[in-house]
Formats: C-alpha cells, structure tokens, sequence
C-alpha cells in the first residue's frame, strides 16, 4: 500500500466513519432510554445498522468531497430524536445524554487502538489483511478523536453546546439555546477559514499520538499512513 487511489482510500475510510457516527447516535439515545426517554427505541433508532442513520449530505456527500479533496474530514448523522421533556431530571440528564456520544468515540478510538496493535502483534509485513486492518485502525483512531472533539465544542446544537447549557444558569443557558439556528453555518465558516483546524488540531493531535502510542505503532509508521489516507 504505497499509495492509495480515491477508491483504496473509501474502502479504508468507509468502515470506521459509518461506525463512528452510528454508535454515537446511538450512544445518544440509549442513555436516553436509561434517563426516560425511549423516543429514539420507539422510532426504530437504536440500532447499529448505519443506513438508519446515514444523513445523505453529512454521511456521504461532504466527507467524500473533502476525502477527494485531501482535506479535513467532517461529516454528521442524522440526529437521534429525543424528546428532552421525558427526561426525569432534565437539566443534569440533558448533560448525560449529550457527552454520551463523545464518549462513545472516545472508546471506539480505543477499540481500533487495539485493532492495530493485535494486527502488529499477530501479522508480518508481507501480510496484506494485517496491513490493511492497520490503516483502518489508524482511520478509526483519526476520526473518532475528531468527532469527540468536535461534538464537544461549546456550540449549540453540538453536544459540547448542550452540556454547557445544562450547566449555565437559567437566562444564560436560555441565550446560548438561541445560538443553535446559527451553529451549523458558523461551523462551516470555522472549516472553510481553517480556523477549526487550529481550534481543535492541537487536542486532536495530543490524543492521536497518546492512543497511537499505546498500539505499538511508530510515529514515523502513522505519520506515513495518515498522509496517505489524506
């Protein structure tokens, strides 16, 4: 795997960028479901099959442009439906049920840390699947940490957004709500400056190299792939 074509690149990237937005919606509401709320249970969502939650623009249109693109990868899902009323405590179980999905990519990353380093640990470099499942890890690590990080920014509707309203008071969490209209576009002008990148780069890059550190990979290796995968 010198050099991956647009095609190559899909086949890695497909697997771990499905997996990453599903189980964080689904992260979403099944503590929901725990906290009273089975809105998401009901409407057929908590299930990890992906084409339940494929948002055609933000799964697949946007991440494939950027992807051929060579750029920083970004996409959504279609957002679990929650009915916030249901909750037994509101205002704490809002902040529950919103750090679950960043949670929830916190542990994938940590699964395809394992990933890679199994596939060290069992494959040789004459091993094509060992590679392979390398470079998907390496892609599984990447994008979880950055949808944690993104979903964690303190801007409404992201998770980050919601957390912060639940811990404000009143008046102020009821002002930084009216933000949520807006969040989305100002995302998109935060990506399109590059200011995102340097918002978030440098946090993402702390825990990519802690978790690639701990697969056994070497910086050099990863720093290979990564660009490649770009």
């Amino acid at each position: 795997m010198d050099s991956l074509g647009l095609i190559q690149k899909i086949a890695v990237w497909i697997v771990p960028v499905l997996f990453a937005i599903t189980v964080h919606e689904v992260a979403h509401g099944w503590v929901a479901k725990q906290l009273g709320d089975k809105t998401a249970m009901m409407l057929g969502r908590l299930t990890l099959n992906p084409i339940k939650h494929i948002d055609p623009v933000g799964t697949l249109l946007i991440p494939g442009v950027l992807l051929a693109l060579g750029g920083f990868i970004f996409g959504w899902a279609k957002p679990v439906p929650i009915t916030w009323e249901n909750l037994k405590n509101p205002k704490r179980d809002v902040a529950l049920v919103s750090v679950a999905g960043p949670l929830s990519n916190l542990i994938m990353a940590i699964f395809w840390m394992l990933v890679i380093r199994l596939s060290l640990m069992l494959g040789t470099t004459a091993d094509s699947a060992s590679i392979f499942l390398v470079y998907i890890g390496v892609a599984g690590i990447v994008i979880n940490t950055v949808l944690m990080i993104l979903n964690m920014l303190p801007i409404p509707p992201l998770d980050g957004g919601r957390v912060l309203g639940a811990l404000l008071p009143g008046p102020w969490s009821w002002q930084l709500s009216r933000l949520e209209p807006y969040g989305l576009p100002i995302l998109i002008l935060l990506l399109a400056t590059g200011m995102l990148g340097k918002i978030i780069g440098p946090m993402v890059t702390f825990v990519v190299s802690t978790l690639i550190g701990f697969s056994g990979l070497s910086n050099d290796g990863f720093q290979y792939i990564f660009y490649t995968l770009m």
